[in-house]
C-alpha cells in the first residue's frame, strides 16, 4: 500500500530493498537516495524538500544524512586497509566437472 500527503507532494510507499544495508535506514525521493536517517533527519529532509531546497548531492549522488562521506562508520575505515590477495588459480585449469564433495577445493578455499 501507499499513502499520500493531502497536498499530493509526498507519497509513502514501502519497498523491499534499496541496496543500502550499510547506511540504513534510508529513503528514496524521486531519483535521489537519502541514507543514515534518524526520525529527526527525516523531518528535516521533508521540510527542506517542501521548501524546494533538498540537501546537495555528492559526487556519486545523495550523501548520508549524518555527515558521512561513504558507508564507513563514524570511526572511519575499520577493515580492508590493504588490497586482499586474490584466490589462487589452479595450474591445471578447470575441466567443468565438479564432485559436490570437493566444491571447496575447486573453489580454491
Amino acid at each position: 500500500g501507499q499513502e499520500s500527503t493531502e497536498d499530493g507532494m509526498f507519497t509513502l510507499r514501502e519497498v523491499e530493498c534499496l541496496g543500502a544495508c550499510a547506511n540504513a535506514p534510508m529513503i528514496q525521493m524521486n531519483d535521489d537516495y537519502y541514507e543514515c536517517l534518524t526520525p529527526k533527519s527525516v523531518v528535516e529532509l521533508i521540510e527542506a524538500c517542501k521548501k524546494g531546497n533538498p540537501p546537495p548531492m555528492g559526487k556519486w549522488g545523495s550523501l548520508p544524512m549524518n555527515g558521512q562521506v561513504s558507508c564507513e562508520g563514524p570511526l572511519g575505515k575499520t577493515s580492508l586497509f590493504e588490497v586482499p590477495e586474490g584466490c589462487p588459480v589452479r595450474e591445471e585449469g578447470f575441466d567443468g566437472k565438479v564432485d559436490p564433495a570437493s566444491v571447496k577445493e575447486h573453489m580454491a578455499y
